[in-house]
């Protein structure tokens, strides 16, 4: 694993879709990344300020890049902020990628689409020096399994969650953020492309041959281990995902997790995928889902749901969603709470003693 890069001064690309949802990669970036967020280009909003959206982020939305550009801190990197179904690159902003390049930007990508191998990308980014990260290349010395323990000492978390791009990633880094705060030597396995443009390492797991995914998800884990003792995993997918299952079963098999932490959504009822009309995928029921979890997962190694992290964004009032926060906790009978929008250090305290007291971390 190499070391995290320098810090970046960025432009975020997010045309059309800077939104919680669409825009998820631009908002794991401003608010959890190490670089320098100079400005966001999404014409639809051009004027407005990243703040109205996430508070205490005073950054610029803009209509172009030569706006951008002209910016007194000029960026050094066009970062392009969306994770759309299928991850292809939108046809509208190849002009805008070949313009970042011809100014002389690095080109930062998380879809599937490698921006590196198209030519008409390539050729001009040699000849001007500029680089190209296709943060969802998989890597070359990819791994089957080996059935490794956890060393000692060593406890691991897993985040899943009841659908996908519900704040699996955001739940792992808010108690990445409390463990540090408590003292606890914590680590954020990054298994996405956002994350790994937060973190500047990790493996895009939903890119993985599937023979590979458990053994390149045990390689990471053991390089978490090797910086620090709390390894907290960031969750892709849904178990019961219609379309994106196997990541979520590759990381419970893979990461063999002591304890993972669920993460659901109250008042989302359905998945959210392009499906077929007429069809419909509605999300599970917690408790059963949370057993279902722990026993697919002691197929491999024993591990138990600690703790249910709740996104109540779709509950503006305060007091209802503690509400529904105290009424999960007793539906579940597991400590419930929303780290991002009351904090994470209860929580972590919660899964903390939890952990600990499972047999089989306290017996290795």
């Amino acid at each position: 694993m190499s070391s995290a890069p320098a810090p970046r001064k960025l432009v975020i690309l997010a045309e059309g879709s800077f939104g919680p949802h669409s825009g998820k990669t631009a908002y794991g970036v401003i608010r959890y990344g190490r670089d320098e967020v100079i400005a966001v280009l999404d014409s639809t909003k051009a004027g407005q300020n990243v703040a109205a959206y996430l508070p205490d982020q005073d950054i610029p939305i803009l209509a172009t890049l030569d706006e951008a550009l002209a910016l007194a801190a000029r960026p050094d990197a066009l970062l392009l902020g969306i994770a759309p179904a299928g991850g292809r690159l939108p046809s509208s902003w190849r002009a805008v990628i070949l313009a970042a390049i011809a100014a002389g930007l690095d080109v930062l990508s998380g879809l599937h689409t490698f921006i590196g191998d198209d030519p008409e990308f390539a050729a001009p980014a040699a000849a001007r020096g500029t680089s190209i990260i296709d943060y969802r290349r998989p890597p070359e010395d990819l791994q089957i399994t080996s059935g490794r323990r956890h060393g000692a000492g060593k406890r691991i978390i897993l985040t899943v969650a009841t659908d996908c791009a519900i704040g699996k990633m955001s739940v792992a880094l808010e108690l990445r953020r409390a463990a540090e705060a408590a003292g606890d030597r914590a680590v954020f396995v990054a298994t996405g492309q956002t994350g790994m443009m937060i973190e500047g390492w990790g493996v895009a797991v939903d890119r993985l041959v599937s023979d590979f995914a458990q053994g390149t998800i045990e390689g990471l884990v053991e390089q978490g281990e090797g910086l620090g003792d709390w390894v907290i995993v960031e969750g892709q997918g849904s178990l019961d995902h219609p379309a994106y299952s196997s990541v979520t079963l590759a990381l419970i098999h893979g990461a063999t997790p002591d304890a993972m932490v669920m993460v659901h959504k109250p008042g989302l009822e359905e998945h959210d995928f392009d499906r077929l009309p007429g069809t419909s995928f509605p999300i599970a029921s917690l408790s059963p889902f949370i057993a279902l979890h722990e026993q697919i997962a002691g197929l491999v190694a024993p591990s138990q749901v600690v703790a249910v992290a709740l996104n109540t964004s779709l509950i503006a009032d305060e007091s209802e969603a503690r509400r529904v926060i105290s009424e999960i906790a007793a539906e579940t009978g597991l400590p419930a709470d929303d780290p991002f929008r009351f904090g994470p250090d209860r929580m972590w305290s919660v899964i903390r003693e939890r952990v600990d007291a499972l047999p089989w971390v306290a017996d290795r």
